[in-house]
């Protein structure tokens, strides 16, 4: 059954900009980082790019571990108190953090650092949810498509400008970005409107406020379900480009870090041109199951290409196409919050983000071995690219869902 029609509260227009700008400075500092990450732990680990491959995946495993545990608490917080506090202690969290990572003396201290960061990151779903509260059903694929731009807008400078000042000292991003989260939390602080009115909110609970209590949310609508399924295979695929671009690229190309975070701005660029331009014109022309379908091959063919070719040059064709994917969260976010209670929308996010932790999990500690087991010495060929034709055959598996079950949920 449908979630009961409800009105959308009377917002201000400008809460969609504060939004857009929160999210736009919280995926900058975390871009800043990206590209010197991994530079860091083979410092630790003496250049060994296989070693250094395992560290991180476990590196991006406690990450995801956090999120799975911390955000449907975070979500049905939001639910309770409204979506603005908890974005402000998490822009807070992330700028004490930084500082920890930019001064942690071993890898233990740094791991530490990614493990706080988690915690934090656990609330990046709570845009959606105020994202859900201020745009009635028939805009949010449009409304999503602004956040997926503050993400890539995040992505083109982060990235980049993180590159750079790596090159110099590799901890210098890490105050950067400090400084960027701790500036976040102040214009929320100040700026910031709430989203969930009084008369919305839900009491809290902890036997809700949990992985189980928010998977069991998912499981309440029969049509949300389906959908859900294909955002975790995207999810998983998702995680190849956080925990391989940078190894990859290493091994393959032989880039530097000021490559990289150029690539890696260029994915921003292409990100938001989809996001932020593209996706209200296409979905309202394919409708959301179109668009969620014409995103997934798209992200799959990219994803072939990465794995696949053998000079940079060819590599660069995957970007374009790649950013096609994008099509794709915003519809399947669309198609499900349409069926999702007010009441429940911040449950809602944190069990998405759960079900983003468990692919957080799985994703990076299989991309690394997979990696590590294609480049290590032996009679056969090495194929360094096979964790990204993994992520391919991944979202192919998300298509085949897709078609068969999302055309059964009725869309607006």
């Amino acid at each position: 059954m449908p979630a009961r029609v409800h009105k959308v509260p009377k917002v201000h227009k400008a809460a969609l900009a504060f939004i857009f700008v929160t999210v736009a400075l919280d995926m900058l500092a975390l871009g800043i980082t990206i590209p010197v990450l991994p530079k860091l732990i083979l410092e630790f680990k003496g250049q060994d790019s296989a070693k250094a491959a395992a560290v991180f995946g476990a590196f991006g495993t406690i990450f995801a571990a956090m999120q799975f545990f911390a955000a449907p608490v975070l979500g049905a917080m939001s639910d309770r108190f409204g979506r603005r506090p908890v974005i402000l202690l998490s822009n807070l969290g992330l700028g004490l953090d930084y500082i920890l990572m930019a001064l942690a003396p071993s890898l233990a201290w740094l791991f530490v650092g990614r493990t706080i960061s988690g915690i934090c990151a656990a609330s990046f779903s709570i845009p959606n949810a105020y994202i859900a509260d201020v745009t009635p059903p028939e805009k949010r694929a449009a409304g999503y498509g602004l956040i997926g731009a503050a993400f890539g807008l995040g992505f083109v400078i982060g990235p980049a400008f993180g590159g750079l000042v790596g090159e110099a000292n590799p901890r210098l991003p890490f105050w950067i970005a400090a400084g960027l989260s701790l500036a976040n939390a102040c214009y929320g602080f100040f700026i910031l409107p709430e989203s969930l009115p009084k008369e919305k909110r839900a009491p809290f609970q902890w036997s809700k406020a949990n992985p189980v209590g928010s998977f069991v949310l998912l499981r309440k609508y029969r049509e949300v379900w389906a959908i859900a399924a294909v955002a975790f295979f995207s999810y998983l695929a998702h995680e190849v480009l956080p925990s391989m671009w940078v190894l990859y690229t290493d091994y393959r190309y032989h880039w530097s870090s000021k490559t990289v975070g150029l690539t890696l701005a260029a994915v921003g660029v292409f990100s938001a041109l989809v996001q932020g331009g593209l996706i209200r014109k296409g979905v309202a022309r394919m409708g959301e199951r179109r668009a969620l379908l014409f995103g997934l091959l798209c992200g799959a063919a990219g994803f072939a290409i990465y794995g696949l070719a053998p000079v940079p040059w060819i590599f660069f064709l995957g970007i374009p196409l790649g950013a096609l994917w994008g099509f794709a969260g915003p519809s399947a976010q669309a198609l499900m919050t349409q069926r999702v209670d007010p009441t429940e929308q911040g449950r809602f996010q944190g069990a998405l983000a759960g079900l983003r932790g468990i692919s957080g999990m799985i994703g990076p500690t299989v991309f690394t071995a997979i990696f590590a087991w294609s480049i290590h010495p032996g009679p056969a060929r090495p194929m360094p690219g096979a964790p990204f034709l993994l992520a391919a055959l991944l979202l192919l598996a998300s298509f085949v869902i897709a078609l068969l079950t999302a055309g059964r949920a009725p869309e607006t």
